[in-house]
């Protein structure tokens, strides 16, 4: 069985023996000490297995391994965590500037306003960030253009006598 299997296995029973808040309290405690730790000392990557990161952060195996699953989308080049061991040796080379994207995206404010962000992004880019976060979750609808309404190319036809034809001859050459 593996360690990633072990972690997700480990959330169903915690949830259903303690509940989910007593869940999520817990694994943002650890969450956040890792964060705090990881942001602070930034120009390092963190190093070292899951046992003895787990050791180093006071958690379990399987804690730490979600801690994993939650970042990997924010690495350089995310592991295969369903074939992590628990003693490999894991470098955790971040892109601080995804990572951040992330917890937006999370909305983990107990993670994206940890005081260590401001040794790493001026307020100016964690704004950027942010605005860049917005616009992905900004839909545009597009104009949809109706059959007698003027064709958007200018010749002054109608849609319906003029692009809309051009439209739908190359659909049937298809």
């Amino acid at each position: 069985m593996s360690l990633y299997k072990d972690w997700t296995d480990m959330v169903v029973d915690y949830v259903k023996q303690r509940g989910e808040d007593a869940f999520w309290k817990e694994y943002g405690d650890m969450e956040t000490r890792v964060y705090t730790e990881v942001l602070a000392n930034h120009k390092e990557p963190l190093k070292g297995s899951i046992r003895q990161l787990a050791e180093r952060f006071k958690t379990t195996p399987e804690f730490f391994m979600g801690f994993v699953d939650g970042i990997n989308d924010s690495l350089v080049e995310g592991f295969d965590l369903e074939n992590l061991d628990i003693d490999q040796e894991l470098t955790f080379n971040i892109d601080f500037e995804k990572l951040y994207f992330n917890m937006l995206d999370a909305k983990a404010d107990y993670l994206y306003t940890l005081p260590q962000w401001d040794g790493i992004f001026s307020p100016e880019k964690r704004k950027e960030i942010q605005r860049k976060w917005k616009d992905s979750k900004t839909v545009v609808k597009e104009v949809k253009i109706g059959r007698n309404d003027p064709c958007p190319c200018g010749s002054g036809k109608k849609y319906k006598k003029c692009c809309a034809n051009k439209v739908e001859s190359e659909v049937a050459a298809e």
